[in-house]
Protein backbone atom coordinates (compact mmCIF):
# COMPACT_ATOMS: atom_id res chain seq x y z
CA UNK A 1 0.00 0.00 0.00
CA UNK A 2 3.25 2.13 1.02
CA UNK A 3 4.50 1.52 -2.38
CA UNK A 4 1.23 2.73 -4.43
CA UNK A 5 1.15 5.78 -2.07
CA UNK A 6 4.46 6.89 -2.87
CA UNK A 7 3.98 6.30 -6.86
CA UNK A 8 0.54 8.65 -6.52
CA UNK A 9 2.94 11.23 -5.07
CA UNK A 10 4.89 11.26 -7.81
CA UNK A 11 1.96 11.73 -10.45
CA UNK A 12 1.02 14.86 -8.99
CA UNK A 13 1.00 17.25 -11.44
CA UNK A 14 -0.86 20.44 -10.68
CA UNK A 15 -0.03 22.82 -7.69
CA UNK A 16 -2.40 25.88 -6.92
CA UNK A 17 -4.08 27.61 -4.25
CA UNK A 18 -7.36 27.45 -5.17
CA UNK A 19 -9.35 28.54 -2.31
CA UNK A 20 -7.66 31.02 0.01
CA UNK A 21 -9.30 31.97 3.34
CA UNK A 22 -10.44 35.82 3.78
CA UNK A 23 -7.71 36.53 6.38
CA UNK A 24 -5.21 34.74 4.81
CA UNK A 25 -2.06 36.21 3.29
CA UNK A 26 0.45 33.87 2.91
CA UNK A 27 -0.28 29.98 2.48
CA UNK A 28 1.99 27.02 2.66
CA UNK A 29 1.34 24.37 -0.41
CA UNK A 30 1.27 20.97 1.71
CA UNK A 31 -0.81 18.38 -0.13
CA UNK A 32 1.65 16.47 -1.20
CA UNK A 33 4.37 17.07 1.97
CA UNK A 34 7.31 19.29 0.32
CA UNK A 35 8.69 16.79 -2.22
CA UNK A 36 7.63 18.56 -4.90
CA UNK A 37 8.16 16.77 -8.68
CA UNK A 38 9.62 18.71 -11.81
CA UNK A 39 6.54 17.46 -14.09
CA UNK A 40 4.39 19.58 -11.83
CA UNK A 41 2.61 22.08 -13.17
CA UNK A 42 2.42 25.30 -10.58
CA UNK A 43 -1.01 27.53 -11.38
CA UNK A 44 -0.42 30.96 -9.66
CA UNK A 45 -4.25 32.76 -9.81
CA UNK A 46 -5.20 36.19 -10.55
CA UNK A 47 -3.77 38.53 -7.60
CA UNK A 48 -1.54 36.10 -6.51
CA UNK A 49 2.21 35.76 -6.43
CA UNK A 50 4.35 32.23 -5.51
CA UNK A 51 7.46 32.07 -3.28
CA UNK A 52 10.26 28.89 -4.90
CA UNK A 53 11.80 27.74 -1.99
CA UNK A 54 14.27 24.81 -2.91
CA UNK A 55 16.49 23.14 -0.68
CA UNK A 56 16.05 25.57 2.36
CA UNK A 57 16.84 28.73 -0.12
CA UNK A 58 14.14 31.12 -2.11
CA UNK A 59 15.15 29.75 -5.69
CA UNK A 60 12.50 32.12 -7.27
CA UNK A 61 9.39 34.16 -6.64
CA UNK A 62 7.15 33.96 -9.29
CA UNK A 63 4.14 37.63 -9.76
CA UNK A 64 2.97 37.08 -12.80
CA UNK A 65 -0.32 34.63 -12.87
CA UNK A 66 -0.34 31.70 -15.07
CA UNK A 67 0.76 27.98 -15.19
CA UNK A 68 4.78 27.56 -14.38
CA UNK A 69 6.34 24.30 -15.27
CA UNK A 70 8.73 23.50 -11.76
CA UNK A 71 12.47 22.71 -13.07
CA UNK A 72 13.80 20.06 -9.90
CA UNK A 73 16.37 17.51 -9.64
CA UNK A 74 13.16 15.01 -9.05
CA UNK A 75 12.40 12.72 -12.11
CA UNK A 76 9.27 10.99 -11.29
CA UNK A 77 9.07 7.29 -10.89
CA UNK A 78 12.29 7.45 -10.65
CA UNK A 79 12.85 9.14 -7.15
CA UNK A 80 10.15 6.30 -6.15
CA UNK A 81 11.86 3.31 -7.19
CA UNK A 82 14.93 4.86 -5.95
CA UNK A 83 13.70 5.72 -2.53
CA UNK A 84 11.81 2.33 -2.03
CA UNK A 85 13.81 2.12 1.29
CA UNK A 86 13.48 5.33 2.36
CA UNK A 87 10.07 5.43 2.79
CA UNK A 88 9.31 7.04 -0.75
CA UNK A 89 11.38 10.33 0.05
CA UNK A 90 13.21 12.41 -1.49
CA UNK A 91 16.49 14.52 -0.45
CA UNK A 92 15.54 17.65 -2.83
CA UNK A 93 13.25 19.00 -0.31
CA UNK A 94 11.16 22.42 -1.50
CA UNK A 95 8.79 24.94 -0.70
CA UNK A 96 5.83 26.74 -2.06
CA UNK A 97 4.07 29.58 -0.65
CA UNK A 98 1.53 31.51 -2.12
CA UNK A 99 0.54 34.98 -0.82
CA UNK A 100 -2.06 37.82 -1.76
CA UNK A 101 -0.47 40.49 -4.45
CA UNK A 102 -3.19 42.55 -3.91
CA UNK A 103 -4.61 45.53 -1.82
CA UNK A 104 -5.64 44.65 1.56
CA UNK A 105 -8.88 47.30 2.24
CA UNK A 106 -10.32 48.81 5.28
CA UNK A 107 -7.80 47.83 7.88
CA UNK A 108 -9.40 48.52 11.30
CA UNK A 109 -6.57 50.44 13.67
CA UNK A 110 -6.95 52.09 17.07
CA UNK A 111 -4.72 52.74 20.07
CA UNK A 112 -4.67 50.19 22.79
CA UNK A 113 -3.45 52.71 25.19
CA UNK A 114 -3.68 56.87 25.75
CA UNK A 115 -0.91 58.73 24.28
CA UNK A 116 0.20 61.32 26.55
CA UNK A 117 1.48 64.36 25.85
CA UNK A 118 1.51 68.25 27.44
CA UNK A 119 -0.63 70.50 25.55
CA UNK A 120 1.60 73.79 24.33
CA UNK A 121 -1.14 76.16 24.70
CA UNK A 122 -2.61 75.42 27.80
CA UNK A 123 0.05 73.79 29.75
CA UNK A 124 -1.61 70.63 31.27
CA UNK A 125 -1.57 66.81 30.42
CA UNK A 126 -3.44 65.45 27.35
CA UNK A 127 -4.34 61.69 27.23
CA UNK A 128 -5.21 60.80 23.94
CA UNK A 129 -6.99 57.87 22.00
CA UNK A 130 -7.05 57.71 18.04
CA UNK A 131 -8.68 55.35 15.75
CA UNK A 132 -8.83 55.04 11.89
CA UNK A 133 -8.23 52.39 8.70
CA UNK A 134 -5.89 51.71 6.01
CA UNK A 135 -4.96 49.68 3.24
CA UNK A 136 -2.08 47.72 2.93
CA UNK A 137 -0.19 45.52 0.25
CA UNK A 138 3.03 43.70 0.06
CA UNK A 139 5.61 45.50 -1.95
CA UNK A 140 8.97 43.23 -1.27
CA UNK A 141 7.39 39.32 -0.78
CA UNK A 142 11.04 38.58 -0.34
CA UNK A 143 11.25 40.99 2.52
CA UNK A 144 8.15 40.10 3.67
CA UNK A 145 8.84 36.50 3.56
CA UNK A 146 11.88 36.26 5.63
CA UNK A 147 11.27 39.20 7.84
CA UNK A 148 7.36 38.70 9.16
CA UNK A 149 6.58 34.87 8.06
CA UNK A 150 9.84 32.87 8.45
CA UNK A 151 8.85 29.52 8.80
CA UNK A 152 4.74 29.82 9.43
CA UNK A 153 2.94 27.48 7.63
CA UNK A 154 0.12 30.10 7.21
CA UNK A 155 -0.11 33.89 8.00
CA UNK A 156 -3.29 36.08 8.48
CA UNK A 157 -3.73 39.77 8.12
CA UNK A 158 -4.74 39.78 11.33
CA UNK A 159 -1.44 38.87 12.91
CA UNK A 160 -0.40 41.96 10.15
CA UNK A 161 -2.81 44.44 12.18
CA UNK A 162 -0.87 43.58 15.08
CA UNK A 163 2.25 44.72 13.74
CA UNK A 164 1.04 47.50 12.32
CA UNK A 165 -0.85 48.76 15.79
CA UNK A 166 2.54 47.72 17.83
CA UNK A 167 4.33 50.12 15.80
CA UNK A 168 1.91 53.10 16.21
CA UNK A 169 2.12 54.63 19.01
CA UNK A 170 5.32 55.49 19.08
CA UNK A 171 5.46 57.87 16.10
CA UNK A 172 2.26 59.42 16.50
CA UNK A 173 3.10 60.93 20.10
CA UNK A 174 6.31 62.03 18.77
CA UNK A 175 4.63 63.58 15.87
CA UNK A 176 2.23 65.72 18.45
CA UNK A 177 4.93 66.36 20.65
CA UNK A 178 7.17 67.83 17.30
CA UNK A 179 4.29 69.57 16.00
CA UNK A 180 3.07 71.16 19.12
CA UNK A 181 -0.09 70.58 18.34
CA UNK A 182 -3.04 71.96 20.81
CA UNK A 183 -5.98 69.02 21.72
CA UNK A 184 -8.54 71.82 20.32
CA UNK A 185 -6.01 71.90 16.80
CA UNK A 186 -6.34 67.70 16.62
CA UNK A 187 -9.74 67.68 15.21
CA UNK A 188 -9.34 70.25 12.39
CA UNK A 189 -6.01 68.68 10.94
CA UNK A 190 -6.60 65.31 10.95
CA UNK A 191 -6.34 64.53 7.37
CA UNK A 192 -3.42 66.60 7.62
CA UNK A 193 -1.91 64.11 10.23
CA UNK A 194 -2.56 61.18 8.94
CA UNK A 195 -0.87 62.23 5.69
CA UNK A 196 1.76 63.23 7.81
CA UNK A 197 2.06 59.88 9.33
CA UNK A 198 1.59 57.79 6.89
CA UNK A 199 4.97 59.11 5.35
CA UNK A 200 6.86 58.57 8.73
CA UNK A 201 5.43 55.39 9.26
CA UNK A 202 5.76 54.13 5.23
CA UNK A 203 9.74 53.76 5.99
CA UNK A 204 9.64 51.69 8.95
CA UNK A 205 6.88 49.29 7.22
CA UNK A 206 8.52 49.62 3.65
CA UNK A 207 11.60 47.47 6.03
CA UNK A 208 9.22 44.84 6.83
CA UNK A 209 8.18 44.47 2.99
CA UNK A 210 5.09 45.61 2.55
CA UNK A 211 3.25 49.17 1.51
CA UNK A 212 0.94 51.70 3.73
CA UNK A 213 -1.70 53.12 1.61
CA UNK A 214 -4.42 55.32 2.42
CA UNK A 215 -3.78 55.61 6.45
CA UNK A 216 -6.75 57.47 7.73
CA UNK A 217 -7.51 58.61 11.35
CA UNK A 218 -11.71 58.52 11.76
CA UNK A 219 -11.61 59.70 15.16
CA UNK A 220 -10.03 60.90 18.67
CA UNK A 221 -11.02 60.46 21.73
CA UNK A 222 -9.91 62.30 24.90
CA UNK A 223 -9.80 60.89 28.56
CA UNK A 224 -12.15 61.56 31.70
CA UNK A 225 -9.55 63.83 33.27
CA UNK A 226 -8.69 65.38 29.62
CA UNK A 227 -12.49 65.98 29.10
CA UNK A 228 -13.09 67.55 32.10
CA UNK A 229 -10.09 70.26 31.83
CA UNK A 230 -11.06 70.88 28.17
CA UNK A 231 -14.55 71.57 29.59
CA UNK A 232 -13.03 73.97 32.27
CA UNK A 233 -11.23 75.86 30.01
CA UNK A 234 -14.88 76.26 27.24
CA UNK A 235 -16.57 77.74 30.38
CA UNK A 236 -14.35 79.96 31.14
CA UNK A 237 -13.92 81.27 27.47
CA UNK A 238 -17.79 81.76 27.66
CA UNK A 239 -17.82 83.80 30.17
CA UNK A 240 -14.73 85.50 29.29
CA UNK A 241 -16.88 86.29 25.03
CA UNK A 242 -20.16 87.61 27.74
CA UNK A 243 -17.80 89.68 29.64
CA UNK A 244 -16.51 91.41 26.54
CA UNK A 245 -20.25 91.48 24.76
CA UNK A 246 -21.28 93.34 27.98
CA UNK A 247 -18.81 96.28 28.18
CA UNK A 248 -16.70 95.26 31.38
CA UNK A 249 -13.91 92.84 32.64
CA UNK A 250 -13.96 88.92 33.50
CA UNK A 251 -13.18 90.04 36.84
CA UNK A 252 -16.07 92.03 36.78
CA UNK A 253 -18.65 89.49 35.35
CA UNK A 254 -17.27 87.26 38.07
CA UNK A 255 -18.48 89.70 41.02
CA UNK A 256 -21.88 90.06 39.59
CA UNK A 257 -22.64 86.19 39.01
CA UNK A 258 -21.09 86.01 42.89
CA UNK A 259 -23.50 88.09 44.22
CA UNK A 260 -26.17 87.06 41.86
CA UNK A 261 -25.95 83.62 43.72
CA UNK A 262 -25.70 84.93 47.56
CA UNK A 263 -28.77 86.48 46.81
CA UNK A 264 -31.09 83.70 45.88
CA UNK A 265 -29.25 81.28 48.56
CA UNK A 266 -31.60 83.06 50.92
CA UNK A 267 -31.12 79.81 53.33
CA UNK A 268 -27.41 80.31 54.17
CA UNK A 269 -24.75 83.25 55.36
CA UNK A 270 -24.84 84.78 52.01
CA UNK A 271 -28.55 84.86 51.80
CA UNK A 272 -28.52 86.56 55.40
CA UNK A 273 -26.19 89.14 54.00
CA UNK A 274 -27.81 89.94 50.84
CA UNK A 275 -31.45 90.28 53.30
CA UNK A 276 -29.53 93.10 55.33
CA UNK A 277 -28.53 94.68 52.24
CA UNK A 278 -27.35 92.91 49.00
CA UNK A 279 -29.57 95.21 47.26
CA UNK A 280 -27.49 98.25 47.71
CA UNK A 281 -24.53 95.87 47.23
CA UNK A 282 -25.77 94.78 43.32
CA UNK A 283 -26.29 98.55 43.03
CA UNK A 284 -23.38 99.81 44.16
CA UNK A 285 -21.23 97.07 42.13
CA UNK A 286 -23.38 98.04 39.36
CA UNK A 287 -22.98 101.53 39.50
CA UNK A 288 -19.14 100.92 39.72
CA UNK A 289 -19.08 98.92 36.94
CA UNK A 290 -20.54 101.45 34.59
CA UNK A 291 -19.11 104.23 36.30
CA UNK A 292 -15.53 102.67 34.70
CA UNK A 293 -16.53 101.95 31.33
CA UNK A 294 -18.37 104.81 30.89
CA UNK A 295 -15.40 107.07 31.29
CA UNK A 296 -13.47 108.36 28.19
CA UNK A 297 -16.11 108.75 24.93
CA UNK A 298 -19.01 106.48 26.02
CA UNK A 299 -21.89 108.11 25.66
CA UNK A 300 -25.78 107.32 27.47
CA UNK A 301 -25.91 105.08 23.88
CA UNK A 302 -23.94 103.14 24.59
CA UNK A 303 -23.91 102.54 28.18
CA UNK A 304 -27.76 101.38 27.30
CA UNK A 305 -26.38 98.61 25.04
CA UNK A 306 -24.06 97.19 27.60
CA UNK A 307 -27.11 97.43 29.85
CA UNK A 308 -29.10 95.22 27.51
CA UNK A 309 -26.37 93.07 26.87
CA UNK A 310 -26.19 92.30 30.67
CA UNK A 311 -30.06 91.92 30.90
CA UNK A 312 -29.60 89.11 27.47
CA UNK A 313 -26.71 87.76 28.68
CA UNK A 314 -28.99 86.63 32.36
CA UNK A 315 -26.92 88.78 34.27
CA UNK A 316 -29.28 90.98 36.03
CA UNK A 317 -33.09 90.71 35.88
CA UNK A 318 -36.26 92.66 34.24
CA UNK A 319 -36.40 94.77 37.33
CA UNK A 320 -32.72 95.83 37.79
CA UNK A 321 -32.83 96.80 33.94
CA UNK A 322 -35.30 99.04 34.02
CA UNK A 323 -34.15 100.93 37.14
CA UNK A 324 -30.96 101.26 35.93
CA UNK A 325 -32.05 102.11 32.24
CA UNK A 326 -34.14 104.99 33.88
CA UNK A 327 -31.39 105.93 35.95
CA UNK A 328 -29.33 106.27 32.49
CA UNK A 329 -32.02 108.63 31.01
CA UNK A 330 -32.98 110.64 33.53
CA UNK A 331 -28.98 111.82 32.83
CA UNK A 332 -30.49 113.19 29.38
Amino acid sequence: MAFFDGIKRQLRSVIEWDSPLEDQLFYQWSDNGDEIKNASTLIVGPGQGCIFVYEGKIASIIEDSGMVSLLTSNIPFWTTITKVMQAFESEHKVGLYFYKKTRIMDQKWGTRSSIKYNDPKYNFPVALRAFGNYSMQISDPKLFFTEVVGSAETFEISALREVMINRLVHPLTDYLAQEQLSYIDIDARRNEIAIDLQKILHSDFNKLGFNLIDFRIEGTEFDEATTERINKIADVSADVHAARSAGVSYRELQQLDALKDAAQNEAGAAGVFMGAGAGGALAGTMNETFNNTSSGAQDVASRLRNLKALLDEGLINEADYNAKKLSILSEL
